[in-house]
């Protein structure tokens, strides 16, 4: 069934505990199951249950490596994905850029123990699906000397990928004037507790968390011993904190993805707190929200692209990569202010379309784009 069509009955509500123990039930009548087995392991991240599901994908990726969608109808382009076994934020979610399109998607799982094949499977593109972190750098690192003779065009090389770390992205925008990301400094929990602190307020999070795990604006050295009895985990990323409240008040929070260096409008977050995620920023419950929303999606290439098209044009040619995702605000002083980048961010089109009938379009724009970046790239190449 794959990522997208699971991820979307979670997003709906549905119980997905029948459909797993049918999965459960077709491995236990065929061992060799490893489709069974790998949509059991997405059902069990969804619920919540990661050491089990990475147990499940394992035991998956033993049996096999690859894994096919299918085209909606005859493949007008046949994508490969190289992945990395690990959760829902380790690859690029390509399957809801490619769903119920002319493409199909091979995923092909590399790593320690899980050589590429030979022969490749048959395919047009390439696509490096693995976003960056402290685990997939080596893989990473050995997939770029790879690259450099891969027999087809390569969307998303390594080497850019291993840009967009929390460490090196910064130094790597440092140069554009008209953006700003702060720095990350890699900091030992010793350190935390003990060592010389950076100036207050400072933003922390675990290293390699996402969606706001473990997430904290320090202001205070009072502070950092209750953080650290919440968090266990080695090491932290530290931050300066930038205050990107709006003139109203309120902050802004916005996703935008880059297809081959066109920016595209995801979404847009407000909310009364610095810390905004879209899933709890209210915007389901805030009409006025959605309405802003829309505005931003409707006017973004005259309003928000416009505004900061430099910075985007700039950060496109500092990282070279095909696709990707910038969580972003804009400043008082009007410069961009850069929370993250990676490859691996969810751009979908689950939202209902009762309560958000401004996404889908927004949507079918953004999956055209992907489309018409990998014709475009194999016209190039013929």
């Amino acid at each position: 069934m794959g990522l997208a069509r699971l991820m979307k009955m979670a997003f709906d509500g549905a119980d997905l505990a029948p459909l797993g123990q049918s999965l459960i039930s077709r491995a236990e009548k065929d061992p060799d199951d490893a489709d069974a087995l790998m949509d059991l392991s997405i059902i069990l991240q969804l619920k919540y249950q990661p050491e089990i599901a990475l147990d499940v994908q394992a035991r998956a990726l033993g049996i096999k490596t690859l894994y096919h969608l299918p085209a909606a109808g005859n493949a007008a382009i046949r994508l490969l994905a190289i992945m990395a076994p690990g959760d829902l934020m380790t690859n690029t979610p390509l399957e809801f850029l490619v769903e119920g399109s002319t493409i199909s998607l091979d995923m092909l799982y590399v790593g320690t123990g899980l050589p590429l094949p030979s022969p490749l499977p048959d395919h047009d593109l390439l696509f490096i699906a693995v976003g960056e972190s402290t685990g997939t750098r080596p893989l990473l690192e050995e997939l770029a000397e790879i690259m450099k003779e891969w027999p087809r065009p390569v969307l998303n090389q390594p080497e850019s990928i291993l840009k967009t770390s929390r460490e090196e992205a910064p130094a790597c925008l440092a140069p554009i004037a008209e953006v700003i990301m702060p720095s990350s400094l890699r900091t030992a929990r010793g350190t935390l507790a003990t060592g010389p602190l950076p100036a207050f307020p400072f933003i922390i999070r675990p290293v390699d968390s996402h969606a706001g795990h473990g997430l904290a604006k320090i202001e205070n050295a009072g502070e950092i011993s209750s953080y650290l009895e919440a968090m266990p985990e080695p090491a932290f990323f530290v931050s300066p904190f930038f205050d990107y409240k709006s003139a109203d008040g309120m902050y802004r929070k916005y996703r935008v993805l880059l297809i081959d260096g066109q920016p595209y409008a995801c979404h847009m977050g407000t909310s009364e707190n610095w810390m905004i995620h879209y899933l709890n920023a209210g915007m389901a419950e805030s009409p006025e929200k959605r309405e802003e929303e829309a505005r931003f999606m409707a006017d973004f290439d005259t309003g928000f692209g416009k505004r900061h098209r430099v910075a985007l044009q700039g950060i496109h040619a500092a990282l070279h990569l095909d696709y990707l995702v910038i969580d972003c605000a804009e400043t008082r002083d009007g410069r961009l202010l850069v929370f993250e980048m990676d490859t691996g961010a969810v751009v979908h089109a689950m939202d209902p379309a009762d309560v958000f009938p401004y996404k889908a379009p927004q949507m079918k724009k953004v999956f055209s784009a992907f489309y018409d970046m990998l014709t475009s790239t194999l016209d190039a190449h013929v």
